[in-house]
């Protein structure tokens, strides 16, 4: 089937932030009495709070949990979020897509507020068909929730009229949940073989290798 419109995650795949959310959750947690290693926390990059801390914290509570979520946010948002940077060639494939017809939405695990930051940072506004963010559903990837969603603003476009974007294992997860195919890159710092396993068809080193390989890419067609 030809390809009708185009899901991207946004962090670790649309802006350099995944670093960052890595010392904004080490802080959070310590801050809370706990010492999590950043390779622990990196490993789970891609989540939302609500799936990242209890695989780190399984015994805590929901308040503890929702504690340290809000903590996290404070410090990305205020510390860290300014300084994030788009990734080369982000806006340029958003545009081209675009240029030829295909629905673009950003689908992330993140707050509707850095959703927005980013829509404005990448310029990209009117080239999007719609955002979905952990604000919009139950849970975050890799639950399906995020790409259901996304699915749900471009009907009666099917799964598999779609490809998703994204930089993690949970990304190309989620996805298949809902039975659309994922290109994975490894810009959010995932290897090549953690994203295979995780079953992403198609793997980039970045949106840049991409967009300068798109003629030859799954998103040609």
């Amino acid at each position: 089937m030809p390809l009708k419109a185009v899901f991207f995650d946004i962090d670790g795949t649309l802006v350099d932030s995944n670093d960052f959310h890595v010392t904004a959750w080490q802080e959070a947690f310590h801050d809370h009495g706990y010492q999590v290693e950043q390779e622990k926390i990196r490993g789970q990059i891609g989540k939302g709070a609500d799936q990242l801390i209890p695989s780190l914290l399984p015994a805590l509570d929901a308040r503890g949990r929702q504690a340290i979520a809000d903590r996290h946010g404070e410090i990305f948002r205020t510390r860290y979020l300014p300084q994030v940077k788009a990734l080369p060639h982000a806006r340029d494939l958003i545009e081209l897509l675009h240029a030829k017809g295909k629905r673009v939405i950003l689908a992330s695990s993140a707050e509707q507020a850095e959703v927005a930051h980013y829509v404005h940072l990448l310029k990209v506004e009117a080239m999007l068909s719609g955002t979905v963010s952990k604000d919009d559903v139950r849970q975050s990837k890799p639950a399906g929730d995020i790409f259901a969603a996304a699915l749900a603003q471009v009907f009666p476009i099917g799964a598999g009229e779609v490809l998703a974007i994204g930089d993690t294992p949970y990304d190309v997860q989620s996805a298949l949940r809902s039975d659309i195919k994922t290109i994975a890159v490894r810009s959010g710092g995932f290897s090549g073989q953690t994203l295979a396993e995780a079953g992403a068809p198609y793997i980039y080193a970045s949106v840049k290798e991409l967009f300068d390989n798109f003629d030859i890419s799954p998103l040609r067609d």
